[in-house]
């Protein structure tokens, strides 16, 4: 049995629907696994590992999750920087507003923050005045202000890979229909086989392979002596946010009462997350061995929920 994990993480875009639904949101490892980012892994351009499935990017994430729980909003990209303020301050009029996504790095009331490093994030926004933006960010920072100029740069997500258009919001959030979180889950699971599968329908960078083969290959890379900044990558974000879906999805099917498909999640959650220790000592030859345990269990957890 799954022990459900509370505490910090990095599921912005998941804490950012569930603060824009309120009361009406179910729990937000709920909403995490509704956007079936547990099922499957990425190696993204054959150099970037990422523990969400082949093709899947969060803003597909959050379509789907809202559309499960009997949601829908008013979503709109693109335009000025000028256009997109003004669509935004509309918007805030109305209530708050689920945008993203921006880059992390840009978002300058972050410590860290203060270069575009490619990072994607999502958060709410409250209200627009004349100077300022007034956000709740998921990454701990309730009520953080941003001067607006700084927000649209950070908005416009230049160096996000799958940002097909920039100044991309959710508004006017809308129940459309009276949908359990159970019975959410329960309709999930076409679309989780579907990517666990390997979608043929994605875009996706070349080079990149999902499942089993994007595992195999990581490992290879470790072997071959893994690029620094992919290092920091998979230390500060990937390996704890993949062990946290993938516990979360053991968790969810073991409310649908799929037994085995739960246990080859926890499985995979237990062996994602005995990664991170390897990854900051620096024991390759572990890191690669977990990697390479993994693998298989894409094609079991497969078998096991069809």
């Amino acid at each position: 049995m799954s022990v459900p994990y509370l505490g910090s993480g990095p599921y912005c875009y998941s804490n950012s629907l569930a603060m824009i639904l309120g009361d009406e949101a179910p729990a937000v490892q709920i909403i995490e696994v509704l956007t079936g980012s547990p099922y499957g892994m990425q190696l993204i351009g054959g150099h970037l590992p990422l523990f969400d499935p082949f093709g899947w990017d969060p803003d597909q994430g959050l379509d789907a999750a809202i559309e499960l729980l009997g949601w829908s909003c008013e979503r709109s990209d693109g335009g000025s920087p000028a256009d997109a303020v003004r669509r935004l301050r509309e918007a805030c009029a109305g209530g708050p507003v689920l945008v993203g996504p921006v880059e992390l790095g840009l978002l300058l009331y972050q410590p860290s923050a203060g270069k575009a490093v490619a990072a994607d994030h999502y958060l709410v926004v409250l209200e627009v005045g004349d100077d300022t933006v007034l956000v709740h960010d998921p990454q701990g920072y309730p009520f953080a202000s941003l001067a607006i100029d700084d927000f649209v740069a950070s908005w416009s997500g230049e160096l996000i890979d799958y940002l097909k258009h920039p100044f991309a919001m959710r508004s006017r959030f809308v129940r459309r229909a009276q949908v359990a979180p159970v019975e959410a889950l329960r309709r999930s699971l076409p679309a989780g086989l579907d990517w666990l599968a390997g979608r043929t329908d994605a875009t996706v960078a070349p080079g990149t392979v999902g499942q089993a083969e994007a595992a195999e290959r990581t490992a290879d890379l470790v072997e071959a002596g893994l690029d620094p900044e992919v290092r920091d990558l998979m230390k500060a974000f990937a390996v704890r946010v993949g062990a946290r879906r993938l516990n979360d999805l053991a968790v969810c099917l073991g409310i649908l009462g799929l037994g085995e498909g739960a246990a080859v999640a926890a499985e995979q959650a237990r062996i994602v997350g005995g990664l991170q220790l390897p990854l900051v000592r620096g024991d390759d030859a572990a890191l690669a061995a977990g990697l390479r345990s993994l693998a298989p269990t894409y094609g079991r957890l497969h078998a096991a929920l069809t």
